[in-house]
């Protein structure tokens, strides 16, 4: 006898449902946690574009501190080690900032 093995094809975690109003809230955090962060990197980023163009920049705003590195996750990484569980926004060092396309 043939025994029927199922195949499973979904996620392995059970998706999460947000009401509108988390979502909303989720966006007014990022967005704000964006305006924290923001004014750091456009401090630095005209200095930073003449020798680390395309490099990206990882920046912890309670700090005021910021780390530069060829790819993302070693941005990541440097802030990682001084600030261990501290939340961190990514740029790009461009001329708009922006780390990625949709």
């Amino acid at each position: 006898m043939k025994t029927q093995r199922t195949v499973n094809r979904g996620r392995i975690f059970p998706e999460i449902q947000w009401t509108e109003a988390q979502k909303a809230q989720w966006r007014t955090e990022q967005e704000a946690f964006y305006q924290r962060c923001k004014p750091i990197f456009e401090c630095v980023q005209p200095e930073l574009i003449k020798t680390h163009y395309g490099w990206y920049m990882a920046v912890e705003p309670e700090s005021k501190d910021y780390f530069v590195a060829q790819d993302e996750l070693t941005a990541i990484k440097l802030s990682r080690q001084k600030h261990p569980n501290a939340p961190v926004f990514i740029f790009r060092i461009n001329e708009t900032g922006v780390a990625g396309t949709i």
